[in-house]
């Protein structure tokens, strides 16, 4: 057998991880979507277009990766007063949070970023702490 040819098998089973890798979820804060020890693929950021509203998304946040909700865009204003979430005025209708914050209020312009935020914002910290996150911080869309 010709020695390459182990390598190349080898290469080739591993190319999708290329694209598409395993993360173990860790934490409460994307309950009851996502749970502690879950595990999730996702598909890498150079291969996904441009984040959309709605989406999950692992992010390099400042206390290292996490997995979060992507609910504000580039150049959008976000506020949040007790259980609503308003972007540009308008109230966002958020199906996937059971657990809303029931107190605490802030305003948060995107810029150039995208604000992060966990499901179970009670138990999340996400984008009212850290502020909006450069697309470079967005590693991969949880699918």
């Amino acid at each position: 057998m010709k020695p390459w040819i182990p390598f190349a098998a080898l290469a080739l089973a591993l190319s999708p991880l290329a694209v598409v890798h395993p993360v173990r979820v860790a934490g409460h804060s994307m309950e009851p979507t996502l749970h502690s020890g879950d595990l999730r693929w996702v598909l890498r950021a150079w291969a996904c277009p441009a984040p959309r509203r709605g989406e999950v998304w692992v992010v390099a946040g400042p206390d290292g990766e996490a997995v979060k909700r992507v609910l504000g865009l580039p150049g959008e204003t976000v506020a949040w007063d007790g259980p609503d979430l308003r972007v540009d005025g308008r109230t966002l209708d958020e199906p996937w949070v059971a657990h809303p914050e029931r107190g605490g209020d802030g305003t948060q312009a995107c810029g150039g970023g995208y604000l992060m935020l966990g499901d179970n914002r009670p138990a999340s910290r996400d984008g009212r702490e850290w502020g909006p996150l450069p697309l470079g911080a967005l590693r991969g869309r949880v699918l």
